[in-house]
């Protein structure tokens, strides 16, 4: 089961608005990329999605090759980093998350969840790394 999660989060988190639907029967989580641009920072690009999480739905242990911020637009979901106590939050609220730090998100809420991820990450490597 870790082996399809880890291939169905690769497929949202790298492949644009994409359904689990088939790799998680009854899960979906969709991905919708918004923004991709060069920064001032030699080899480095910005990178902003949106993520929808239906009730219930986990986004498996992943990793950035680079910084994240979550910030929480509508539901609850729950952030767990590699190493620290989970954290919840609600709409309106923000985390950072460090580069390279081994993270999942959790839809704990009643209803739908969406996060907007801002990343500032290297060029040329995947945006997301899957984890055991």
């Amino acid at each position: 089961m870790k082996t399809i999660q880890a291939i169905a989060l690769a497929l949202v988190l790298g492949g644009g608005a994409v359904s689990l639907a088939d790799a998680q029967a009854g899960q979906p989580l969709q991905r919708t990329d918004l923004l991709k641009n060069d920064i001032d920072v030699p080899g480095h690009e910005v990178v902003q999605v949106r993520v929808d999480f239906a009730p219930g739905v986990l986004a498996a242990k992943h990793s950035h090759p680079g910084e994240e911020v979550a910030y929480v637009l509508e539901g609850t979901l729950e952030y767990q980093l590699e190493g620290k106590q989970p954290v919840t939050l609600k709409a309106g609220q923000s985390l950072f998350i460090p580069s390279g730090v081994v993270h999942s998100a959790r839809n704990v809420g009643s209803g739908s969840a969406s996060e907007l991820a801002t990343y500032t990450v290297r060029k040329g490597e995947p945006l997301v790394k899957p984890s055991n």
